[in-house]
């Protein structure tokens, strides 16, 4: 019996990034520039629509959501502990496992184009190691249309939290997570009477294991920078060059001029990492100017209708359009810098290639109707066609297959 033909996948009729009509042709997940002999051709009708990178969230708990859930009432918070308390609340009044929550919000993120995401779970007594092993089962779900990059992440400290660091070092070897978290480690898990340095039983748990570090900080001012300059120097002391990152980064959305220019050049001497979620007009990083001084910055949706927030949807291109909506975004190339972080600054931060749409690489993007790219920001289109490695995984906002 003879083989079967290599099979390519032609996207007829489409406008990479807006431009002029053309074809996309996939094979063997990759685009290529043209057709090779003696494929069987598959042919897709684009219709004319623009084609755009698939997008990456670079920070992310599925874990907590109530995503699809009934309504949960919120209470009045004052600072990270009430906010924790809450977390534990709900995940005690919904119905649904872990698992199944988290692969409902991973799958209505992944219609809507996100190729791929970092995922936080949280790791504390009150949930053992539930939520790590209920993200790691929707991740395998989904295996081939999004990929998972998992954070045990201790929400409620390791230092203030007695048992949380022996269920971290449970998880470190556990083999189902590729990062570790952190917390505050000199402001929110510094304090309730507990005695420890979190950031070096982190940063040793990832070198033991092999693993990467991705640490949640949002004190600001001098606190938060003094931190971010410890972080760093651990990082470069453990040769994790790379493989650590900074979430929210408050005490660098409030720097400017010298200031900024210094610390990102520090961030990108030692290679450390940052991820903003576009929380608000004084949180959302200047991501432009610290990727001009080669700091790698992903965006991401956070924590998508949990105990902290009742907003979010996790759809990546409504994160970009928030994004650009905090930073006052008027310019063609504001709007399209809000896009890049969505599509191509988490691809950097998880070590994927560029879906940028030129041959060689990934057969990774999304069909919308739209005028052009700063257009579709800012008027958030249906996504009509989801395609990942060159097969289509959504149509219409919904999986397929």
């Amino acid at each position: 019996m003879s083989p079967s033909p290599r099979t390519a996948t032609l996207f007829h009729d489409v406008r990479p990034l807006g431009g002029p009509a053309g074809d996309l042709i996939a094979v063997d997940g990759v685009l290529v520039a043209e057709l090779p002999e003696g494929v069987a051709v598959e042919r897709v009708d684009g219709g004319g629509r623009l084609a755009l990178p698939t997008l990456v969230d670079a920070h992310i708990h599925p874990d907590k959501t109530s995503w699809g859930e009934p309504w949960h009432r919120r209470r009045p918070a004052a600072g990270i502990a009430d906010y924790v308390a809450g977390d534990v609340e709900l995940a005690r009044a919904l119905p649904t496992p872990v698992g199944e929550r988290a692969l409902r919000l991973m799958s209505h993120a992944a219609a809507r184009g996100t190729r791929a995401m970092r995922a936080h779970a949280d790791v504390a007594p009150a949930f053992g190691l539930a939520g790590i092993e209920g993200v790691a089962e929707a991740a395998a779900r989904l295996a081939g249309i999004v990929d998972v990059e998992l954070v045990a992440f201790p929400q409620h400290g390791v230092v203030r939290e007695p048992g949380a660091a022996e269920l971290l070092a449970e998880a470190a070897a556990s083999g189902l997570v590729s990062h570790l978290g952190g917390i505050d480690p000199t402001g929110f898990d510094a304090s309730g009477g507990g005695e420890g340095d979190q950031l070096g039983l982190v940063f040793g748990l990832a070198e033991k294991h092999g693993l990467g570090l991705d640490i949640h900080l949002h004190d600001r001012g001098e606190p938060g920078l003094a931190v971010i300059r410890d972080i760093a120097a651990r990082t470069r002391a453990a040769g994790l060059h790379g493989r650590v990152a900074v979430a929210h980064a408050f005490a660098v959305a409030g720097l400017a001029g010298r200031e900024l220019d210094a610390m990102a050049d520090l961030l990108a001497e030692s290679g450390v990492a940052l991820t903003t979620v576009a929380l608000g007009e004084t949180t959302v990083l200047p991501f432009r100017r610290l990727a001009e001084r080669g700091v790698t910055v992903g965006l991401g949706s956070d924590g998508v209708r949990d105990s902290w927030s009742p907003y979010g949807d996790a759809d990546m291109l409504h994160r970009a359009w928030l994004a650009g909506w905090a930073l006052d975004a008027r310019l063609d190339e504001e709007l399209e810098a809000c896009f890049g972080i969505a599509a191509h600054g988490g691809a950097a931060l998880m070590g994927l290639p560029a879906a940028d749409l030129r041959p060689g690489s990934p057969a990774d993007f999304m069909l919308v109707e739209g005028e052009c790219l700063p257009q579709v920001v800012v008027d958030l289109p249906r996504r009509d066609l989801v395609v990942r490695a060159g097969r289509v995984v959504a149509r219409d906002g919904r999986l397929v297959g």
